[in-house]
């Protein structure tokens, strides 16, 4: 099989602090699975953070950010 590439990897946000900000990644293969990091640590869907993925794009929305989101 195939393995999914990045056709367009992560760009740095700047978003203000109690802002939101979405980081957006395109992948080689729509609908592949996506897991959401920071450093080593998994991110799951909260109030904090939302996933979306349409096809071979996914989406990051981080609500209320603050410096320890960098």
């Amino acid at each position: 099989e195939v393995p999914v590439l990045f056709k367009k990897e992560l760009q740095n946000e700047e978003a203000k602090e109690g802002k939101q900000v979405k980081l957006t990644c395109e992948l080689s293969k729509p609908d592949a699975p996506v897991k959401w990091m920071k450093g080593d640590t998994v991110l799951y869907a909260s109030e904090k953070y939302e996933f979306k993925q349409r096809g071979t794009v996914a989406e990051l929305l981080i609500r209320d950010v603050k410096s320890m989101d960098a």
